[in-house]
């Protein structure tokens, strides 16, 4: 029972240290740039040796993949995004527009973690080809929009003259992080704000409208 205790005890300060780490990388690679931002230059920011960074993620390229997975996540659990709580609870609402709310909130959140980072990540893939190489060729994005629109298009109050296929092109495009910091970082938008304005550009573009919808599509003017 001692040896499980002084265990568990050496597993927590493991999981702090690492976390540590992984937050002093943070911090210096949005602050300064991946590229020349050193195991060094972190290991002083999270006081540890270099050494202990690399026994822990073996280089600096494996350090900034799980540091974009979890921030992704949201936590150090090894668990898909749409094996997620959030994206399950979607995926069981009852109607097209609820589960188009509760997709949405979900997005908002991960892009409020994710923002900070992807201009960083943007830099380092186009400066380091090994980096890019660590991620899989198909969007992963992409495919969690597509199951999003999938399932939302098989309810009550979906389009129905909505393909598969734009329906996850319209969620992949309006729920992107660009779009995220063009509104929110550069026009001074709150995320609740962002979510909102997802919210009612999407709900035209994938529910049915109603009779008294003002935000429904309006068909064309007549030219005749």
């Amino acid at each position: 029972m001692a040896a499980e205790k002084v265990e568990g005890k050496r597993a927590a300060k493991a999981r702090q240290t690492r976390e540590r780490m992984l937050e002093a990388a943070r911090e210096l690679f949005v602050e300064q740039g991946y590229g020349v931002t050193t195991l060094q230059d972190i290991a002083n920011r999270a006081g540890v040796a270099v050494q202990t960074i690399y026994f822990t993620f073996t280089n600096k390229r494996s350090l900034l993949k799980e540091l974009v997975d979890i921030t992704v996540a949201g936590d150090h659990e090894p668990v898909a995004t749409m094996d997620r709580p959030w994206f399950r609870e979607a995926l069981a609402t009852p109607s097209a527009e609820e589960h188009l709310r509760a997709h949405v909130h979900g997005t908002r959140l991960i892009l409020a973690r994710v923002a900070p980072l992807t201009s960083m990540v943007h830099a380092a893939m186009t400066t380091d080809p090994a980096v890019a190489s660590m991620w899989p060729h198909e969007d992963p994005r992409h495919v969690v929009q597509t199951a999003a629109a999938r399932s939302l298009l098989s309810k009550p109050g979906a389009r129905p003259d909505v393909p598969e296929g734009h329906a996850a092109d319209v969620l992949y495009g309006i729920l992107s992080t660009d779009l995220y910091l063009l509104f929110v970082r550069r026009r001074g938008w709150s995320p609740e704000q962002w979510e909102q304005w997802a919210f009612d550009t999407l709900r035209p573009q994938l529910c049915a409208a109603t009779t008294d919808d003002p935000s429904a599509p309006q068909p064309p003017a007549s030219t005749a």
